[in-house]
């Protein structure tokens, strides 16, 4: 009798389920994925949910192969050497290989009063806290949003859009990893929704009262309700159970995902670091490190050496309201062209990639290991091996 091979994947995010799917290839593989809800969600769509006008969630079950069990609970510890987690409920799950794919959320703010007063919108409990209290609030409420990358112009353009009045803190630039003709675009949109812009030098938030903001310049900033949007962290989970993280607790792998620490570890999407030189959080690297992860693993059970990652960048698309939108076009290597897509073009191109995200999933559930290729950022080589130049202690593929 074949001996089944346990692998467990934590996070039931756009990584985690496309690398749980993935490892159903094979018959001997018996694939567990848990994660702290029995829904999947599309966190490219929480402004929305924020606006009112779209439930982000769907049933895991509904993207997830028939032969991955689904566990609902937390993960607390990882103990490597026993190949063992403990869970939230106290239970513990054995595995012989395990993919970390915590994914990443708000963090804790360390501006004075943001803590207390303003509403973070990275998670899905803090999207439906903040849709509560925007509902709390009269429509001539005013809306300030901190944060002017993706989700906080996103927030505020969806909120202005459904007739609030808004201003956008930028905390410098408007859109950083926008083109100057694409923050052109953005702007010009969001202040066709009434969007009030302040950006420039000066404008990084020092502190959050209850009814303002204070800014650096020693403007300050009255307000009703305040949307922080500002910084990504990921949970402390690898940190907490001793395995070796970067400066913001990503787990550290080499270039085939796999922990320095532990061959059988394995991490993709926002919570890995690999060679020190992480990806842009957000779904568009995620989607394609989860498969990857997971055909590290496939690789070693197959006695054949993991091939290194390989992802690359199309750009960034953004939604401005609910009739509008900025797709900005990149280099693989994740740096921004000249070239964008804005207006009704840019709003149904975002829709498009927002479906097709979730088409993805379902279709890997069904067919995993279709897709057999990745984009490739051919630079990537480079600037790792200049990386371990400079960080001699940086691991090496691990065979």
């Amino acid at each position: 009798m074949t001996e089944r091979i346990e692998v467990v994947v934590i996070g039931g995010g756009y990584a985690g389920v496309m690398a749980a799917n993935r490892l159903t290839q094979r018959d001997d593989v018996t694939v567990t994925l848990i994660n702290p809800r029995p829904v999947f969600v599309e966190r490219i769509r929480l402004h929305q949910l924020v606006g009112g006008a779209y439930d982000p969630t769907v049933d895991l079950r509904e993207l997830l192969a028939e032969r991955v069990r689904l566990t609902v609970g937390g993960v607390t510890r990882i103990d490597a050497a026993g190949r063992t987690l403990t869970l939230a409920d106290g239970g513990t799950v054995g595995y012989d290989y395990l993919i970390y794919a915590v994914g990443s959320g708000s963090v804790d703010q360390r501006v004075p009063g943001a803590a207390e007063y303003a509403y973070p919108v990275a998670g899905l409990e803090e999207a439906r806290r903040l849709r509560a209290a925007l509902d709390a609030l009269p429509a001539s409420a005013a809306i300030t949003v901190v944060g002017a990358g993706p989700a906080g112009i996103e927030t505020a353009t969806e909120l202005a859009g459904a007739g609030r009045r808004v201003t956008l803190v930028c905390g410098g630039v408007l859109g950083p990893y926008l083109h100057p003709r694409g923050r052109r675009s953005v702007a010009r949109h969001s202040a066709a929704l009434g969007v009030r812009v302040v950006a420039g030098p000066g404008t990084r938030v020092t502190a959050v009262t209850r009814h303002a903001v204070r800014l650096a310049d020693g403007r300050e900033l009255p307000g009703d309700l305040t949307v922080w949007t500002t910084g990504f962290g990921v949970p402390d989970l690898a940190s907490r159970s001793g395995l070796t993280t970067d400066g913001i607790g990503r787990l550290r792998t080499d270039e085939t995902l796999t922990s320095v620490d532990d061959p059988r570890i394995i991490a993709a999407g926002d919570s890995a670091a690999p060679s020190g030189l992480a990806y842009r959080m957000g779904c568009q690297s995620a989607v394609q490190l989860g498969p990857q992860a997971a055909e590290t693993v496939l690789s070693r059970l197959a006695g054949r050496a993991p091939a290194p990652v390989t992802v690359g960048f199309a750009g960034q698309c953004i939604s401005l309201g609910r009739r509008a939108g900025v797709f900005q076009f990149s280099h693989r290597d994740d740096l921004a062209l000249r070239l964008y897509v804005g207006g009704r073009f840019g709003a149904w191109l975002k829709e498009f990639v927002c479906r097709g995200t979730v088409r993805q999933l379902a279709h890997e559930a069904k067919k995993p290991g279709a897709r057999k290729w990745w984009a490739e950022d051919r630079t990537r080589p480079g600037r790792v091996a200049a990386h371990r130049e400079e960080s001699p202690g940086t691991a090496d593929c691990r065979t």
